[in-house]
């Protein structure tokens, strides 16, 4: 098994998206980036904010796009050839439909749902979707056609709520990830529920 040396977290760029669902990925990134004291400098060759730690003996590496969602891979695998990072590597944080607001859950592989941050990011690193998710739920809006207004706005207050509460479990299990591995953070997130 390897171990992660790169984390990205999806989002759409500029205030209008801040706060929307969508940008999961990016609200856990803020945090890691609070827990962790470091700070993300915009690198135009990456397509990205960038920051580089060494985290209890592990360098790692943290990556928000810059590009827009459905672009997002371009940015995940210029930084990843740059510094040679496989795709077993790599975590990415996400939104997503499938699970309800106050869950989170790690996962190695599989399509991309129709997220087009994932779409994306799969086609740029060679069709390969042997990276590993870190889910955000955000719940779905109970329509497909509904999903683009819904991801791209705000959580209501009480979801609000869960997804806070799972952020902080997932910031934790991001120190259980980088200290003990996959694995045993994978098995402690994919049991938490707010």
């Amino acid at each position: 098994m390897s171990e992660i040396k790169l984390i990205v977290g999806l989002g759409n760029p500029g205030d209008k998206y801040t706060d929307t669902r969508h940008n999961a990925g990016e609200w856990l990134i803020a945090r890691l980036a609070r827990r962790y004291n470091i700070n993300l400098v915009l690198e135009n060759k990456y397509f990205g904010k960038t920051a580089r730690a060494i985290i209890h003996g592990h360098e790692i590496r943290f990556l928000v796009p810059t590009t827009f969602m459905n672009l997002s891979g371009k940015a995940v695998s210029a930084l990843a050839n740059f510094y040679r990072i496989k795709p077993e590597e790599i975590l990415v944080i996400h939104d997503e439909l499938d699970l309800p607001p106050g869950v989170v859950k790690i996962k190695q592989g599989g399509g991309h749902g129709g997220h087009n941050g994932l779409r994306d990011t799969i086609a740029q690193l060679a069709n390969n979707k042997n990276f590993y998710r870190l889910r955000v739920g955000i719940g779905h809006p109970g329509d497909k056609n509904l999903v683009s207004a819904y991801v791209l706005s705000k959580p209501s207050p009480t979801d609000w709520q869960l997804i806070d509460k799972a952020l902080d479990e997932a910031t934790a299990c991001i120190e259980v990830l980088i200290k003990e591995g996959i694995t045993k953070a994978t098995n402690r997130l994919n049991s938490f529920k707010a």
